[in-house]
């Protein structure tokens, strides 16, 4: 019998290759740049050793993609970070934000004073001409908590009172917000004007906070490690990238790569800046 992680990882494939893991007419798989002969050889080696069974597919619009893979994504999380209650209790919530609402992060403890900058702004154009819209945060996939009813936190000793612990944000009866746990950015692929976009949103995570800041990673399907390296490498903002099957990965790049995609790929992996989409759920327990 398979471990659970196990087999919610080849649903995880399964449902990508039902879905955005599609081969064009040309051959070449979705996730590919069509212009990188490396990029193709590497998304095909992905492919097939994911067993993909999905014949030739027109691929999808940019647009479609990154919504479902934003989609897939969520929905392994619950498969997986939910299970782990054991280890990591708490009334847990996990949604998809996308760009639907840029005030969002608002809704919850680290981030609730944004709301009212943005209210301050409209009113005082002059304020907001300095401020700009630098505090607008619109993760893809974020992972929240609730407070603690005082009967959960004092069982089964009686640890808090009227008397102590009067502004920790853990009590309910302190009237605070729901806790920000993780914010997931999902990039199918990478390009370099589009790499920034998740370390730009993770400083502004970092810079806005009021509290404890919230685990800021990325998941990709990104098949050069160059153009992961773009966003993995170096520390301070993103804690790690997430590649959505990185031991396939590792066999494509090093039957197809060269020295230089290796030595990259190994440098990222040895430094704790690349895992695979099964390090996730257990990573987000910390």
């Amino acid at each position: 019998m398979n471990a659970y992680f196990s087999e919610a990882r080849k649903k995880y494939h399964a449902n990508l290759l039902n879905s955005i893991l599609t081969v064009g007419s040309n051959g070449i798989p979705s996730n590919a740049d069509k212009d990188s002969r490396l990029s193709i050889q590497i998304a095909k080696g992905i492919t097939n050793l994911l067993e993909s069974n999905v014949g030739v597919k027109v691929k999808a619009a940019g647009q479609t993609i990154g919504s479902q893979f934003e989609l897939i994504n969520m929905e392994f999380l619950k498969d997986t970070f939910l299970k782990l209650s054991h280890i990591r209790p708490g009334n847990w919530d996990i949604q998809r934000i996308g760009n639907r609402d840029r005030l969002a992060i608002s809704r919850f403890e680290q981030y609730s004073h944004l709301y009212d900058l943005h209210e301050i702004s409209k009113e005082n154009p002059k304020l907001a001409a300095i401020i700009g819209n630098d505090y607008t945060i619109t993760p893809d996939i974020i992972i929240s908590h609730s407070p603690f009813d005082d009967e959960v936190i004092n069982t089964p000793t009686v640890l808090v009172d009227d008397s102590v612990c009067l502004k920790t944000v853990l009590r309910r009866s302190n009237g605070g917000k729901d806790i920000l746990h993780a914010s997931i950015s999902s990039k199918w692929t990478i390009r370099s004007d589009r790499s920034q976009n998740s370390r730009t949103e993770a400083l502004n995570l970092i810079r806005n906070r009021k509290g404890h800041l919230p685990h800021i990673v990325v998941v990709t399907g990104e098949p050069l490690p160059s153009r992961i390296a773009s966003i993995s490498l170096g520390t301070g903002d993103i804690d790690c990238v997430y590649h959505f099957a990185l031991y396939e990965l590792i066999q494509a790049v090093n039957e197809f790569g060269n020295d230089d995609s290796i030595v990259l790929m190994r440098a990222m992996i040895n430094g704790k800046r690349l895992k695979d989409i099964s390090d996730l759920p257990l990573d987000l327990a910390v």
